[in-house]
């Protein structure tokens, strides 16, 4: 591991140098055939007048790639739309938005991103629009705190972290239809439950605060990753009901509050990061072999091991956060929202192969938090935070807004290189979370 490590410093003055030599990998779209795209970005923000319902940009990708600043998005205020809307059909009002998923999660291809589904953070509410229209064609509350959701690959599920609530909850959804059901029995209640080893699923010692932070389905269906706020991990069998857990980590094997999650290589890789009271800052990257898993579940706690990837802990202020993969799958970027950096990994080997800094003349403190990727490959697109962060961490930035990245060295390395600003709802400042490119074709 010290070995690792050295090399992830060393190679970091090998990433600037890339930089210098390698050049642009070429236009977004047109010139190599790729489809044309739109980039979502809600500002999770809100205004009293509202009932703090946030608002959602949606920004034209070729102007984006052309003129950042110049680019005027399309602008909806998800109280009047979407707040009425769930409203009339739950009886309570949705608040501040927080993530965004499409249908098809990372397959943003034909009818995968027909839909979008919005996780309200202060409320349980998970709300979906028809992507072409922008309209809400759907609402269910969980409870409690719906802080963010992933589909299952045959779009037949949506699995739903209940932060607070300390739930996994599975939501049924037929897109063509506008048909979306909670499927209560399926509920996994991860304060009271037992794992397969017979451990209680939330402990003081093993995994102290089960709220699930960020859940991602695997590419086969088969396993859910769930991470938790006060540390450890559940890999769980989201087809079963309810939901079983196949694979249990404690706090020792996995950090607190970890959100970013990508498979890549035949493993799930996932981070932590930071917010814990007793753990303000983190950054650590965790790799498991897929291949290890099994329906059956674990009787040894913290089996398949995970692997540590690399590790930021000792170097002060840190927050991982943002995760995305390069074109075909090349390199993994991990966003450090306090750094204002990305690690780049190559999934391969599951080296460090780079770091790279964000903050340049476009902006001197971006506060990257989530990425996604362009169409081509070209750019990747990040939410930059603003300087009244309202999910609290140190995600501190001083130009709230959509960062545009130009992808380098076929994805070892990149550089910021134009922004789109955001004005904030009701005169209040803006604070960009949610971010995903939807394809038009």
């Amino acid at each position: 591991m010290k070995s690792r490590m050295l090399l992830a410093a060393l190679v970091c003055v090998v990433s600037a140098i890339a930089v210098a030599v390698v050049g642009t990998a070429g236009a977004d779209t047109g010139d190599d055939g790729s489809p044309s795209f739109e980039v979502w970005l809600i500002d999770q923000q809100g205004s009293d007048a509202n009932g703090a319902a946030g608002r959602l940009h949606i920004f034209p990708g070729e102007e984006l790639v052309d003129d950042p600043a110049g680019t005027t998005p399309e602008t909806i205020e998800l109280g009047p739309v979407v707040g009425s809307y769930c409203e009339q059909r739950t009886g309570s009002v949705p608040l501040r938005p927080h993530m965004l998923v499409f249908n098809g999660g990372d397959e943003d291809g034909p009818g995968g991103n027909t839909h979008a589904a919005i996780a309200f953070v202060a409320t349980g509410h998970i709300a979906f629009l028809d992507a072409r229209t922008r309209q809400p064609v759907g609402c269910i509350d969980v409870g409690a705190q719906a802080h963010a959701a992933w589909p299952t690959p045959d779009q037949r599920y949506l699995i739903v972290a209940n932060q607070n609530g300390k739930r996994l909850q599975r939501i049924r959804t037929d897109y063509a239809n506008d048909s979306f059901t909670l499927e209560s029995d399926a509920t996994l209640d991860l304060a009271a439950c037992t794992t397969p080893t017979g451990a209680a699923c939330q402990d003081v010692s093993l995994r102290p605060d089960n709220a699930p932070i960020c859940p991602r389905t695997t590419s086969d269906g088969a396993f859910t990753f769930v991470t938790l706020r006060g540390g450890g991990m559940f890999v769980v069998d989201q087809s079963q009901t309810p939901m079983r857990i196949v694979a249990e980590y404690d706090r020792a094997a996995v950090d607190d509050n970890g959100c970013g999650e990508m498979e890549a290589g035949g493993r799930m890789y996932v981070n932590s990061g930071a917010g814990a009271p007793a753990d303000l800052y983190g950054h650590d990257v965790y790799a498991f072999d897929l291949s290890a898993f099994s329906r059956t579940p674990a009787t040894t706690p913290n089996t398949p091991a995970p692997e540590l990837v690399y590790s930021r802990d000792g170097e002060g202020h840190v927050d991982a956060h943002a995760v995305a993969l390069t074109r075909h799958g090349g390199y993994l970027w991990w966003g450090d929202r306090v750094k204002n950096d990305v690690t780049v990994v190559d999934p391969a080997s599951g080296e460090v192969v780079g770091r790279f800094p964000l903050g340049d003349a476009a902006s001197d403190d971006p506060a990257p938090d989530l990425f996604d990727l362009s169409p081509s490959g070209h750019r990747m697109f990040a939410s930059l935070r603003g300087p009244m962060p309202a999910s609290g961490h140190e995600a501190f930035g001083s130009t709230p807004g959509l960062g545009v990245i130009q992808v380098l060295a076929s994805g070892r390395s990149g550089r910021l290189t134009g922004l789109a600003r955001v004005e904030g709802l009701g005169g209040k400042t803006p604070d960009p979370h949610a971010i995903r490119v939807r394809t038009l074709r």
